[in-house]
């Protein structure tokens, strides 16, 4: 694999802790990337991802698809060499302490003013 065929990506989390910088081939694609996050996802976070789908990468202020590579992605900051590429990640989790709201009979309340 030639080297100017690899981009290095630094993955921002939530809390502002980093994954990375790891290189990747321009032919990776953003799937592929999202699994090695979810392998890599440090163990003591609150938050974890459970699979590559509850991830979102974000780059350059879009969101990324899972069917575009790496070097589609890079595209917007032309050819930086040397230079490290920050996506931002941001998962996609359910939370559990959602209530459920007790159907019980609502009382109308109406207020009106008149000047």
């Amino acid at each position: 694999m030639p080297e100017e065929d690899l981009v290095e990506l630094k993955f921002r989390l939530y809390d502002g802790t980093d994954i990375g910088p790891i290189w990747y081939s321009s032919a990776s694609t953003v799937a592929m990337v999202k699994e090695r996050i979810v392998a890599e996802w440090p163990k003591d976070k609150k938050i974890v991802p459970k699979a590559a789908n509850d991830v979102k990468l974000i780059s350059a202020g879009k969101i990324l698809e899972n069917n575009k590579t790496v070097g589609q992605c890079r595209e917007p900051f032309g050819e930086l060499s040397g230079g490290v590429i920050t996506m931002h990640v941001l998962v996609l989790a359910k939370t559990k302490t959602e209530k459920k709201v007790v159907d019980s009979p609502r009382k109308s309340v109406c207020s009106c003013s008149i000047l």
